[in-house]
């Protein structure tokens, strides 16, 4: 009996995290199709116009833009840094790992604000602030989430069959590429992936880092707050929610098989 009452209690609570965490989402999407253009809290009815708005607002196409060119790139170079910094570091001795990990670790558990006002400090003493800025800053802050995602699997990566390739005649470039890099290329999928991430709904630090003139999606949707948030906005959200609900999915399914996959091959092994 008290058992049931426990996993009863559990269940429970579990629907309820899952509301806090999904409802907000859950009404966004809703308000995506409401019909009410001045109060979202009351329902007018069914029309997709918010997503026929979307594709003619140039004001809101141009922040998406802006924002996605930014993210990738930001993210494809934390990458490449990020997998440098993991592979440099297998020969190092303890101390020394240690100590830059430490470091990389710092933007982590430093608060974004504070980040986004040194950087900007630091760009507006030597430079002007621009797209390159804000590219710079993003790098900065998003290269630890690579470095923790890519470190673990270079930790288990088996160094035997890349010193075979290199005692077969490989150079070292070449035997990184074809060796190292397929091995813990779930590792930097990963921090890519988390990367690109924590880049695009950045707030604090793009604030701080931008030119004037040039928005990307949270700063857009701050300064229209002040003003009422379009309908566009929501349309636009619910749109990025799907896509990125997607290609959770569909590597959610690829890890999964890879899985199988793996543990098929140790069976028959």
């Amino acid at each position: 009996m008290v058992n049931k009452v426990k996993n009863t209690a559990g269940k429970l609570y579990l629907v309820l995290i899952l509301l806090v965490l999904y409802m907000p989402i859950a009404l966004l999407v809703v308000s995506s199709f409401n019909a009410s253009e001045r109060n979202k809290a009351i329902w007018g009815g069914f029309t997709i116009s918010a997503y026929k708005k979307l594709i003619h607002d140039e004001t809101v196409m141009d922040a998406l833009y802006t924002t996605l060119i930014l993210a990738g790139g930001a993210a494809f170079i934390a990458t490449v840094l990020g997998t440098l910094v993991c592979i440099g570091m297998i020969n190092m001795k303890k101390h020394s790992k240690s100590f830059i990990l430490g470091v990389t670790q710092i933007p982590l558990l430093n608060s974004d604000i504070v980040t986004g006002i040194a950087l900007m400090l630091l760009f507006t003493r030597f430079a002007e602030l621009s797209f390159a800025t804000m590219l710079v800053a993003h790098v900065t802050f998003i290269i630890p989430y690579v470095v923790l995602s890519v470190q673990p699997k270079v930790v288990q990566m088996n160094l035997s069959t890349y010193e075979a390739a290199l005692d077969l005649g490989a150079s070292q470039l070449y035997a990184m590429w074809k060796v190292m890099l397929p091995e813990i290329m779930p590792g930097i999928l990963s921090g890519f992936l988390l990367a690109f991430t924590m880049s695009l709904d950045d707030f604090s630090v793009t604030y701080f880092t931008k030119a004037p003139g040039i928005h990307t999606m949270s700063t857009m949707v701050n300064a229209e707050y002040r003003k009422g948030i379009q309908t566009e906005i929501y349309a636009l959200s619910t749109i990025i929610f799907v896509i990125i609900l997607f290609v959770l999915f569909i590597i959610n399914r690829r890890t999964e098989k890879a899985a199988r996959l793996e543990a098929e091959s140790g069976v028959e092994t």
